[in-house]
């Protein structure tokens, strides 16, 4: 039983696998134009990405290669200095991101709340769809590309939908094979079988080519070269990781497994070293071929290894195959992974979640499509900081009583840090108090050198007025900390909480 258990992993991590290798190719080739490279460059990225992150990166299951995160910023530096610049600026890409894997930073990607998790999935999923609609459009006699008419829009249309039904039928069948390869596969036989006149792999470009092979750029090792090539390495590093670990993150939470985002950050740094030094143009995870594996039950590394055993193969020995298959096949496979990976239960938030939540779960997914990963979700993680920081200043607040020897005692509770000080000074009335005042945070915490500096300054505004202040239950960073406050502290060791004050100024 258990080897028959193994058995069936096996085949459908393969299967799985060769399906993935289906979806890579267009893929590859629509981001190699985006970068303005040859194909090649593009499906060498692929196998080169997969092979070495599904052995040694630390989430099996998950797909690397090409993608749209760095192929746009890559436009930039071919246009301007070639292509042997970009692949020095691959080459430094990779080892940004060694260094973010050195230096184990990839754990604060747990730090991006679930709102902009959702605005990310989301946008990406529209990027991803966009980029399929490409596929509908034709060069005319000015060379320019315009929207697919009669006939062939008409076929192009019926094949994706033909493709769509046969991956959410296929499974009520038979669960045999991927359903997302079956997919493909019926759609290409009715193509050849009654010779439809479609847009297929082989139009959009040949595949056909050797292995890659060992080649340095040839650029100027140079302080100039790196001026040039740094800034785009910098931002393409950066996008490549923050989709590389979101979709880890993902890919978590579907399968209920945790991945290692540090190892995963290591291997895609010498996959995209590798990938500079044998002429290919780098990349990242991708979430929609990601999905495809997830979906399809391939959780285990051999899923990758043989999405690029087949690309390689696509390239060097099926070529005339693999650019049978029509692109419809291969948009209507995208367009179920856009279905699958949309966060539909997110629109039912809207009305019972904070609009601040919804706003920037929005603006994330708006800012993914329009600008670029990191931004976005720089901008969400940022907003999301500001929002809580804003209610949780909000909380902070004093009950006062007056005891028969006209002692006033205030008891703090909530947080104090730099976004409560100014509701913190308000709370209290030095030129009203009696002679002794007694302030106990007992039920409060101190947090920043910001809040220190709001007791020190309460403090020199009852001591100006002659008046006696007690400062109980204070910790020890705090009592350290304090200037004007110091000589007026009643001080309880035995009673003090012992906690640290996030502060530059100790240790």
């Amino acid at each position: 039983m258990q080897a028959m258990s193994s058995f069936q992993e096996k085949k459908t991590n393969i299967l799985s696998g060769i399906t993935v290798a289906l979806a890579l190719v267009p893929e590859a080739i629509a981001f190699a134009f985006v970068a303005h490279v040859s194909p090649l460059t593009g499906l060498y990225a692929a196998v080169i990405l997969v092979f070495i992150t599904s052995v040694w990166g630390g989430r099996p299951g998950m797909v690397s290669g090409a993608s749209g995160a760095t192929a746009v910023v890559m436009l930039g530096l071919v246009v301007s200095h070639g292509v042997e610049y970009l692949f020095a600026a691959v080459v430094l890409m990779g080892v940004l991101q060694l260094l973010f894997a050195v230096a184990r930073l990839s754990k604060f990607v747990r730090l991006i709340p679930h709102t902009v998790m959702l605005g990310f999935i989301n946008g990406l999923a529209v990027v991803i769809f966009l980029a399929q609609l490409d596929h509908f459009k034709v060069k005319n006699a000015a060379g320019k590309l315009v929207w697919m008419q009669g006939q062939s829009l008409y076929i192009m249309i019926g094949l994706v939908l033909l493709t769509m039904a046969a991956i959410y039928l296929v499974p009520r069948v038979t669960k045999a094979i991927p359903a997302t390869l079956a997919g493909a596969l019926i759609t290409t036989i009715v193509v050849v079988v009654f010779q439809i006149p479609t847009v297929t792999v082989g139009d959009v470009a040949s595949l056909s080519g050797g292995l890659p092979s060992f080649h340095v750029p040839q650029v100027p090792w140079s302080w100039h070269t790196l001026e040039i090539i740094f800034p785009y390495a910098l931002i393409m590093a950066a996008n490549g990781l923050v989709e590389t670990l979101l979709t880890l993150n993902l890919i978590d939470e579907m399968t209920d497994t945790r991945g290692q985002p540090n190892r995963e950050s290591m291997a895609q740094g010498i996959a995209n070293v590798i990938s500079g030094f044998f002429g290919a143009m780098g990349g990242c995870a991708m979430l929609g071929e990601s999905i495809i594996n997830v979906n399809n039950g391939a959780i285990k590394r051999l899923s990758g290894i043989t999405t690029a055993i087949f690309l390689l193969s696509f390239i060097v020995l099926a070529s005339r195959y693999i650019q049978q298959v029509p692109i419809a096949a291969l948009v209507g496979v995208m367009f179920v992974v856009v279905e699958k990976t949309f966060e539909w239960s997110s629109l039912r938030f809207f009305g019972r979640i904070p609009h601040t939540d919804v706003f920037i779960g929005v603006l994330v997914a708006v800012l993914t499509v329009m600008v670029n990963i990191t931004l976005a979700v720089v901008v969400g993680v940022i907003l999301a900081a500001l929002v809580f920081a804003w209610e949780h200043a909000k909380q902070i607040d004093v009950r006062s009583s007056i005891d028969k020897q006209g002692v006033k005692t205030y008891q703090l509770s909530g947080t104090l840090f730099f976004a409560s000080v100014a509701q913190f000074r308000n709370l209290f009335d030095p030129a009203e108090d009696p002679d002794q005042v007694i302030i106990d945070f007992a039920d409060a915490r101190i947090v920043d050198h910001s809040a220190i500096e709001a007791i020190d300054s309460l403090a020199g505004r009852y001591k100006e007025r002659g008046k006696k202040l007690y400062l109980r239950h204070l910790c020890t960073d705090c009592l350290e900390l304090l200037d004007k406050a110091r000589d007026i502290v009643e001080m309880n060791l035995s009673e003090d909480p012992h906690y640290h004050v996030a502060d530059d100024k100790l240790g």
